[in-house]
């Protein structure tokens, strides 16, 4: 059974960084690395939103405007894991941060969602 499980939320005052990690598990190493990564997050009230996404070999990310430049994802392959390095933390990051797993460019598959890991940046 696929799971994806992420870590490294908490509370964290403006400024400062976290790093999210999303481990697939029920996965191969092969398999996980036919699928493309995306980290979405939602916060009260709101619709969930992308905020970064990463392709099957990790040659190309893209990222939502409002966390470009302060953002990373990154992925390792071979331990079936990706993450999300925030950094410059604001108050309007707040938000439950999901992981997700797409079937990568001819590729073609399930999708998996994460249950979600709690950010708070307040001081």
């Amino acid at each position: 059974q696929v799971q994806l499980v992420e870590s490294g939320g908490g509370l964290v005052q403006p400024g400062g960084s976290l790093r999210l990690s999303c481990v697939a598990s029920g996965f191969t190493f092969i398999t996980f690395s036919t699928y493309a990564m995306n980290w979405y997050r939602q916060a009260p009230g709101k619709e969930r939103e992308l905020v970064a996404r990463i392709t099957t070999t990790g040659g190309s990310t893209n990222y939502a405007d409002s966390v470009k430049g302060r953002f990373t994802i990154s992925r390792d392959n071979a331990k079936k894991t990706v993450y999300l390095q925030m950094n410059s933390l604001k108050p309007e990051d707040t938000a439950v941060y999901y992981c997700n797993a797409v079937p990568g460019s001819g590729f073609w598959g399930p999708s998996y969602w994460g249950q979600g890991t709690q950010v708070t940046v307040s001081s």
